[in-house]
C-alpha cells in the first residue's frame, strides 16, 4: 500500500462548518467498504455551513462518500494540512481509471479492435484492459443541446444557454450541466443566417 506522512491536525465541527467545497482535508480511507488505517485526500460534498446534526460528507479523490462526526473519538474525524500538526499516514494513487466512451463512425468489430491495440500497445498489454463494454448502434440523427435555469421566474423570458448544436443524442448522455441549470435537447436545426447582403 503506498502512503506518505503528512503533518496535519484534527478539526473540531465548528471549524469544518466553516470550510468550503475548495478546501483540502483529510478522512479515513475506505475503498469498497473496506476500510484502511490511513487517511485519504478529500473535499467536502457541500459548504460545511450546510450540514446539520454535526454530520459532514466528503468525497475523497478515489470517489468514495464518507459521512463524519468530527468530534467523535471513536471515528477518525476531518484533518486538515498544518506543518505544526502530528504526522498521519495518507494513501497515495496508484493510477488513474478513464471511463472512456468511444464514438466509432460507421464502427465495426475490426476498428474496435485496432482501437484496442493501440491502446495496448501504447500503455502496455498488462495495462489496458476491458472492464465493461457496452456496444450501441448510434441513430443517424443529431439534436441541439441547450442549458437553461432549473428556477426560472414565472412569466420571464428564459434565458438559455447553446451548449453543444449537431450532436449525437448518446454524446449528451455524458454530458453534465452547469451548476442550476438543466439541459434541454431538441431535434437539430440548420442555423440560417438571413443577414441581408449587398
Amino acid at each position: 500500500m503506498n502512503t506518505e506522512k503528512v503533518a496535519a491536525r484534527r478539526l473540531t465541527a465548528e471549524e469544518v462548518a466553516e470550510l468550503g467545497l475548495q478546501d483540502s482535508i483529510f478522512v479515513s480511507a475506505e475503498t469498497d467498504g473496506l476500510p484502511l488505517d490511513c487517511y485519504a485526500p478529500a473535499f467536502l460534498t457541500g459548504p460545511g455551513s450546510n450540514f446539520e446534526g454535526g454530520s459532514f460528507t466528503a468525497r475523497t479523490i478515489f470517489g468514495e462518500e464518507i459521512h463524519v462526526l468530527p468530534d467523535n473519538a471513536e471515528e477518525g474525524g476531518i484533518w486538515v494540512a498544518d506543518e505544526a500538526g502530528e504526522e498521519i499516514e495518507v494513501l497515495q494513487s496508484a493510477g488513474v481509471l478513464l471511463n472512456l466512451a468511444l464514438f466509432v463512425p460507421n464502427g465495426n468489430k475490426e476498428s474496435l479492435e485496432a482501437l484496442y491495440a493501440a491502446a495496448r500497445d501504447a500503455f502496455g498489454a498488462g495495462i489496458v484492459q476491458r472492464w465493461n463494454e457496452e456496444v450501441v448502434e448510434v441513430p443517424d440523427v443529431k439534436v441541439d443541446l441547450y442549458e437553461e435555469p432549473i428556477r426560472g421566474r414565472k412569466n420571464a423570458s428564459q434565458n438559455r444557454d447553446r451548449r453543444a448544436l449537431d450532436i449525437y443524442p448518446t454524446r449528451v448522455r455524458f454530458l453534465e450541466p452547469s451548476d442550476g441549470w438543466k439541459f434541454v435537447v431538441e431535434p437539430h436545426k440548420e442555423v440560417v443566417d438571413e443577414t441581408p447582403t449587398i
